[in-house]
């Protein structure tokens, strides 16, 4: 039979330690960061994000600071996208909590956001290819893929779903306007070893050639594909007829998980090595390793959605590979190893996207969800120890403080408070081994999974009970469902 335990946090603000580690920042503080990072680096006017605290706006593509550049330089229109899932983790997470102020407040700011997106990034045509503030590489696309479908998820606005297919089926089949034959490496065009996944680009940019054998295929859109295809399949209703247009703008709910687990296969298998290591690619050779985090969290974010869908356990035993990987080898004493190319800083917040799924979502023992759950809190402690107090931000490289004076970028600034919002300090690093039985509540309650997604409204204690194993929200509690 199953039975209902309430997970009652012991940790609540400031001052807690365990053997882990000492957590001296509280939820408050932790809504500031988010708050600070976006009086930092939002354009107001804009409403998109500067590449560093140096520019004065966000007006047009550029490296900024570092290549002495001050004059109104944009954050990479990919890592906008970054930016733009943070305001919608803020709504999810002000829901979940059911603060409405917050819910709100999240709510404006990230109507302003996606205004300010849409309207710098050419209204979302992505089959234009303009290379100040257009679409010429796949994987900027992908990434706004999956950031569109997470806004529909949470807000249930047609238009965010729509322009998350439209974007999609641009990137598999390729523009009749930009002349691209798709990323797609079909495998019934590219035989052998030259077929299946996606290629990372066209060239040239305008009046591109078709795609050759040999062509870069990149783990930075592989993965990302997977996950957009995961979750336009939970997002697309059933029952739609199969479009004949060499060119469609949607597709069924069963062609996005069917080209999910195809385009997953042919990653896993040649880009992923038994140590759970993600190459950033290949050509035409074998796969070219070298360790970088969102590579690690793009295949975590797929492995773990193909679980949830399928509940196959291989994909989560693959997640839980790769995520021990980047533990044991991409830390130092469970400190995130810092990557300081153009616009590398971004992946520790693409990493907080995916690996809260693997700790939250994937229904792990407490022993695995602790082994997770302590070296997110480190890093995060770690960041808000060496962050610049009077603006409140940290320059991404989390073991390294953070001084008045530094130059910071946006993409490294988003480390810290993107962990936030997806971790909040009143979470212990043993959070259900610290539970309590409860058998009384306060009344029906609304049921929401830990990501913020409605599961059942005005729920009653014996219609919790009813539920499916696994980890809900009930009565702004965890609550354990065996």
């Amino acid at each position: 039979m199953k039975r209902i335990s309430l997970i009652l946090c012991l940790l609540a603000g400031a001052g807690f330690a365990n053997a882990q580690t000492a957590i001296t920042y509280t939820d408050e503080a932790e809504w500031k960061a988010y708050d600070d990072f976006n009086t930092a680096f939002l354009d107001k006017s804009r409403n998109i994000y500067k590449a560093d605290t140096k520019q004065p706006n966000a007006d047009h593509r550029g490296n900024g600071y570092r290549d002495n550049d001050v004059s109104g330089c944009a954050a990479a229109i990919w890592c906008q996208a970054i930016m733009y899932d943070m305001v919608i983790n803020a709504y999810n997470r002000a829901k979940l909590e059911g603060d409405q102020t917050r819910m709100k407040k999240y709510k404006t700011l990230h109507d302003n956001i996606y205004s300010g997106e849409k309207a710098h990034y050419v209204n979302f045509d992505f089959h234009n290819c303009n290379t100040n503030n257009g679409w010429f590489v796949y994987d900027d696309i992908m990434w706004w893929t999956c950031a569109l479908a997470r806004a529909y998820e949470a807000f249930g606005k047609l238009e965010y779903r729509t322009y998350s297919e439209r974007s999609f089926c641009r990137v598999w089949y390729g523009s009749t306007k930009v002349g691209d034959d798709g990323s797609y490496a079909d495998p019934a065009r590219f035989s052998g070893a030259s077929g299946g996944g996606m290629f990372w680009e066209w060239q040239p940019i305008n009046n591109p050639n078709p795609h050759k054998a040999g062509d870069f295929r990149s783990a930075c859109i592989n993965f990302p594909t997977v996950i957009a295809a995961c979750l336009l399949y939970q997002l697309v209703p059933e029952g739609r007829t199969v479009p004949t247009s060499a060119h469609p703008t949607q597709q069924t709910k069963e062609w996005y998980l069917e080209k999910a687990k195809e385009v997953y296969a042919w990653a896993d298998k040649t880009l992923v090595n038994s140590s759970g290591q993600v190459a950033d690619g290949i050509h035409g050779g074998g796969p070219e390793y070298s360790d970088h985090l969102y590579n690690q969290a793009t295949y975590i974010g797929a492995s773990c959605l193909l679980y949830k869908i399928t509940h196959e356990v291989s994909y989560l035993t693959k997640a839980k590979k790769a995520a021990d990987y980047v533990i044991s080898k991409m830390s130092t004493a469970s400190i995130l190893k810092y990557e300081n190319g153009y616009e590398q800083g971004i992946y520790a917040a693409i990493y907080a996207q995916y690996i809260k799924m693997l700790i939250y979502d994937c229904d792990l023992s407490l022993a695995l969800t602790k082994k997770y759950l302590t070296p997110i809190q480190k890093n995060i402690q770690k960041a808000y120890t060496n962050m610049d107090t009077s603006r409140g931000i940290q320059i991404g490289n989390f073991a390294k403080p953070t001084s008045a004076d530094d130059v910071v970028e946006s993409y490294g600034a988003s480390g810290m408070p993107a962990l936030m919002l997806m971790f909040p300090a009143s979470d212990t690093a043993t959070p259900i081994g610290s539970a309590k039985e409860k058998e009384e509540y306060d009344g029906p309650s609304d049921v929401y999974t830990p990501e913020g997604k409605l599961v059942m409204k005005n729920a009653t204690p014996e219609q919790v009970h009813q539920l499916d194993s696994g980890l809900y929200i009930f009565q702004r509690k965890k609550v354990l469902v065996k």
